[in-house]
């Protein structure tokens, strides 16, 4: 989730920092105070296209950073992973804009083009009311989403691997059918590779040992000399010990609390024993060895080096050396490969036939559901003469496609009478809004993305429905984080935290602010929001109502 947004001399902000946490949160401000700033702030990072004039005036550049806990996204901790741009839970996002017109990107430091931000932030954050980062509008996405809802990605897997291995096998058929040159030029490719890794010879579990041990070695004379301080230490405690066991010993401490203390003492003795010769034995086993440690340094980058020229990970040689082993043995197999391969790929198109015909019926099935339940939601939301309906069009391919044997799509029809078309050439932003949240409260517990920004959702809607909005955001913030742009009452009573925007001018310049709000300040808002300029008694008891105080 997100978890910081950092923005320095970015249109009217000069500095501003602000946490966020999960569940809902509500942004709210005067009208013009620049609320949807953050947003577009936001994606800059998530690799939208900069402008020049969104430099503060007498600035040289603009600078957003946003941080975001990636615990719950292992796709996006997988992205940044096979990059090489990062292995951990936390990532950082960077965007800083010139005024000479320049713009780079940043992803944990490293400098990435903006369709690298892109990418990435689609596994990240929804926006929604934007079109540029509304991921419902794409159909892959939308696909996904309702294979999530039907619960059988199983199935989706077992027949995006039959075409996988369909159009693999199709591949090698090709290049053992095709030109000798072609053939022959292959296998002293894989040859060559394949000799470099015999070369290399490494072994299982040799890549973690060669690590472990180089990190022992690099760190012997502070281990050492560690080891040495704390057995040097039970030793002194070890006589003290003995001392007391003897102050304590004969005749005259008789009490049951004097023999339980000569219990105890008698123990730690014991315990504090056997920890000096474990600590001996560790000593033991620690050597400052320079040659061994170059040595091993040595075999790492030997290792290092050849994982980076194929561009794989270190611990993926050993399973690409056997794929490529494979490959050339199939290679030289000729005229008995090629009647091997056409045998598999019948019998893999049999198999995809069954697999993705079961798949497309599980669809229909489970769309139908999606599109009664979504529905229901849009009634509630004051747009109960939406038509959403899901389509299916058959992929027109001669072999199987990884996606199964039909596109998916979501269409819509805001206006009776009019038949549903894309997402994106029917609704405006507002509706939009409304209907990803509707299917997004419809499919919360499939989500894969979980973090979602919801601006101009409440536009054009106001009394009861508002509070259906506001409520069925709240919902959604207990299994994913929202984030509100609101100009209602209704909806930002719900939020678990309350940001207000502020915005001052001196007569020169003009200052935006961001601040959290505490629970007093949450009701003074809420009542400005009921009661505009004159906030009376009736507005403020109005507002803890609303607020639940």
């Amino acid at each position: 989730m997100l978890t910081q947004l950092t923005i320095s001399n970015y249109t009217v902000i000069t500095a501003l920092e602000m946490e966020f946490g999960s569940g809902m949160t509500v942004i709210t401000g005067e009208t013009g105070a620049g609320k949807s700033i953050m947003l577009d702030a936001l994606g800059l990072c998530l690799g939208d296209r900069a402008d020049a004039k969104s430099i503060r005036h007498g600035c040289d550049k603009a600078e957003i950073s946003a941080s975001f806990d990636l615990s719950a996204i292992p796709s996006a901790v997988h992205w940044l992973k096979t990059r090489d741009l990062g292995d951990g839970e936390d990532c950082l996002l960077r965007r800083v804009i010139t005024r000479e017109g320049r713009s780079r990107a940043y992803i944990n430091g490293s400098v990435c083009t903006l369709q690298d931000c892109a990418d990435l932030g689609a596994l990240l954050v929804d926006i929604h009311g934007q079109h540029a980062h509304q991921s419902l509008l794409r159909k892959p996405v939308q696909r996904e989403m309702l294979d999530a809802y039907a619960g059988h990605r199983p199935l989706t897997r077992q027949v995006e691997e039959c075409a996988s291995e369909w159009l693999r096998k199709q591949r090698e058929l090709a290049l053992l059918a095709g030109s000798k040159d072609e053939h022959s030029g292959r296998m002293q490719l894989l040859a060559y590779q394949v000799e470099e890794l015999d070369s290399l010879d490494l072994q299982a579990g040799e890549l973690a040992e060669l690590e472990r041990e180089q990190k022992l070695l690099g760190n012997a004379e502070d281990i050492l000399k560690d080891t040495e301080q704390a057995l040097t230490l039970c030793e002194e405690q070890a006589s003290g010990l003995h001392q007391a066991l003897k102050l304590i010993d004969g005749d005259t401490h008789t009490t049951e609390a004097a023999t339980d203390a000569r219990a105890l003492l008698d123990s730690a003795a014991i315990q504090l024993s056997e920890a000096r010769g474990e600590l001996q034995r560790h000593l033991d086993t620690v050597q400052v060895n320079p040659e061994r440690l170059s040595t091993v340094q040595q075999r790492l980058e030997a290792i290092y080096d050849v994982a980076r020229k194929h561009k794989v990970l270190p611990e993926k040689l050993q399973e690409m050396h056997q794929s490529l082993r494979e490959e050339l043995k199939g290679l030289a197999g000729g005229s008995e490969r090629i009647e091997q391969l056409e045998a598999e790929m019948d019998g893999l198109v049999t198999q995809y036939a069954t697999d993705a015909k079961r798949l497309g019926k599980q669809r229909r099935s489970a769309a139908k559901k999606l599109v009664k339940q979504t529905t229901k939601q849009l009634d509630s939301l004051a747009m109960s003469g939406c038509q959403f309906e899901i389509g299916f069009h058959p992929v027109k391919n001669d072999h199987p496609h990884p996606h199964g044997e039909e596109d998916i799509e979501f269409l819509i029809s805001t206006n009776p009478g009019a038949p549903p078309r894309e997402l994106g050439k029917v609704a405006s932003g507002g509706e939009l809004s409304r209907i990803s949240l509707a299917i997004g409260v419809v499919t919360a517990d499939t989500a894969t993305v979980p973090s979602m920004v919801f601006d101009e959702v409440d536009v054009g809607i106001g009394g009861a429905v508002a509070e259906v909005v506001g409520k069925l955001l709240r919902a959604l913030g207990e299994r994913a984080q929202v984030l509100c742009v609101t100009h209602l009452p209704q909806v930002a009573a719900q939020g678990r935290h309350h940001l207000q925007v502020t915005k001052a001018s001196d007569g020169k310049t003009t200052e935006a602010g961001l601040r959290s709000l505490s629970d007093d300040e949450k009701v003074e808002e809420i009542a400005r929001m009921l009661g505009g300029v004159k906030i009376t008694k009736q507005t403020l008891a109005h507002a803890k109502e609303m607020l639940g105080s």
